[in-house]
């Protein structure tokens, strides 16, 4: 059918973007005047304009107000005029509670974007990729500006888990975790299920969630099918759920979890100058980690009850010493979490020490160029990751952040950081579903910042919340990469991860918001 075309599809996306453009730009009152320490701008413009107080502004920087007594039409195309005339050196102007014409264009893009990344008519790395072209089409950005966050150290840093990741499972450590685990859990579906999906679910917090996910199902897979579990049976949506549900809530754990939560550090360290280290975030976000994993778990445990009658069988191979390719593997992938963790000391970049990791398993021969190129999903480290980025510093740079944050801030002013995180962390929650999280991180966070620094909040308190809340990807399954690769086998249908996410995703986001009350305040962060 014509409707459910790919030319169809791209031609709704290019439609939404023209809409947008279409659409009234907001000019605003307010605009900042940068560069300009002798305030020359304010004084040629003084009978339309007066001075508006403002806090924490760059030296040389002021805020304008429209005069209510003087109005004026087009403010922003006025004062724009007034500066070229003025032909001041190093003295710019931007939008304030207006959106600027880069913003709104940016706006189109983002439209057409976000309905390619959910119907998909094309790869989604192809759509990352056309991220990057759109910010120059459209003059959002300049040609660097727009490829220089597909090499973003974060982006590499992403790499480096992913390629530990193959390197743990080349040399035989995954086996020999779930041989154990499996030893443990017996011949009983749910203990096993729990020991496995708990177990796991905290070890995506220092492995990629979506690893830790595919390691636990290559493990459940044999197993099940030798106790004759049926696909959409209770039983398998209980076991094949618990596993991306209990892996997403874990990624939130630490850095390395998800590249939501490097994403979240890197825009608060980019927008703000504060850096949230490898050990702080375990500080703030482990205990809500390990809380969630296991309530998750027990969650779907309580909706999809398993069969009681049904008995795994019994694994009895013996796992052997440890090999020397196991130790060395084990010990390399052991100093570079050592040394994200010291990084507050040394002051090196986790992705430079991720790398020296890297290479120094390629030198041992614990992993070669080929298991690399063969394993690696060089498409979502490079295109999706680095597009996502890419999108999300083009939200704060082209005003379009800003102007979000002063339309919003209004209902949040006054309300405290308490209102603030819910409805951030609701937001997240719900936005990831339509969108990589890394993503959906990356563009809420240039407008949430901004409200924390009017509202006087932490910044850090909102990095934190929409890294960890955007862990909760559990309505759809492209919401995340767990739900995707335990979709994959079809064990369970769509709508059953659906009706599952509608109970279990506001458990998990008032856990969140419990620990930050509790936790976070202890330790003086709220």
């Amino acid at each position: 059918m014509f409707f459910k075309s790919n030319i169809f599809k791209l031609g709704m996306a290019i439609l939404l973007g023209v809409i947008v453009l279409l659409l009234p730009r907001p000019e605003g009152t307010q605009f900042r005047i940068n560069g300009d320490p002798g305030q020359q701008v304010l004084a040629a413009v003084d009978s339309h304009f007066s001075l508006a107080a403002a806090k924490k502004l760059k030296q040389g920087a002021y805020i304008l107000k429209v005069r209510p007594e003087q109005p004026i039409e087009n403010p922003g195309v006025h004062l724009n005029e007034q500066l070229k005339k003025m032909d001041l050196e190093g003295v710019s102007m931007d939008y304030v509670d207006g959106l600027a014409p880069k913003g709104k264009r940016f706006l189109a893009m983002l439209a057409g974007l976000i309905f390619l990344f959910i119907v998909e008519p094309i790869p989604l790395e192809i759509t990352a990729i056309l991220i990057g072209v759109f910010l120059v089409i459209m003059g959002v950005s300049g040609v660097e500006g727009a490829w220089a966050p597909y090499m973003h150290p974060v982006v590499l840093f992403i790499m480096c888990c992913l390629i530990f990741a193959i390197a743990l499972d080349k040399a035989g450590i995954t086996r020999r975790l779930g041989m154990f685990i499996i030893k443990k859990a017996g011949t009983s579906v749910t203990r096993f299920t729990f020991i496995i999906a708990i177990g796991l679910g905290l070890a995506s917090s220092f492995m990629h969630d979506a690893a830790a996910c595919a390691v636990g199902i290559v493990t459940m897979l044999p197993l099940m099918r030798a106790a004759g579990i049926d696909p959409n049976t209770r039983t398998a949506r209980f076991m094949m759920l618990s596993l991306p549900f209990a892996c997403s809530a874990g990624g939130m754990g630490s850095l390395v979890g998800g590249g939501r939560n490097m994403v979240a550090a890197a825009f608060l360290k980019e927008f703000t100058g504060i850096e949230l280290t490898f050990f702080d975030w375990i500080l703030y976000a482990m205990p809500a980690a390990m809380l969630t994993v296991p309530i998750a778990v027990f969650v779907v445990y309580l909706v999809y009850r398993p069969d009681p009658t049904i008995a795994l069988p019994k694994f009895d191979e013996e796992m052997g010493p440890w090999t020397r390719h196991e130790i060395v593997t084990l010990i390399i992938v052991g100093l570079a979490f050592l040394t994200w963790l010291t990084k507050g000391i040394h002051g090196i970049h986790y992705s430079i020490t991720g790398m020296l990791a890297v290479a120094l398993l390629a030198v041992t021969r614990c992993l070669t160029w080929e298991d690399i190129n063969d394993n690696l999903e060089w498409g979502t480290a490079l295109f999706i990751f680095g597009g996502g980025i890419s999108l999300g510093l083009a939200m704060g740079y082209s005003g379009a952040g800003e102007f979000f944050a002063n339309l919003f801030f209004p209902l949040i002013q006054g309300k405290g950081w308490l209102v603030m995180f819910i409805g951030v962390g609701v937001f997240g929650a719900i936005v990831t579903n339509a969108m990589a999280n890394v993503a959906a991180a990356a563009l809420i966070l240039p407008i949430v910042i901004p409200m924390a620094q009017m509202e006087g909040v932490d910044p850090r308190v909102l990095a934190l919340c929409l890294g960890m809340a955007c862990s909760f990807a559990y309505l759809l399954v492209i919401g995340c990469p767990p739900n995707a690769i335990a979709y994959s086998y079809r064990y369970f249908k769509s709508s059953d991860l659906t009706r599952l996410g509608l109970v279990v995703m506001p458990i998990l986001l008032s856990v969140l918001v419990l620990v930050a009350a509790v936790w976070w305040h202890i330790l003086g962060l709220v």
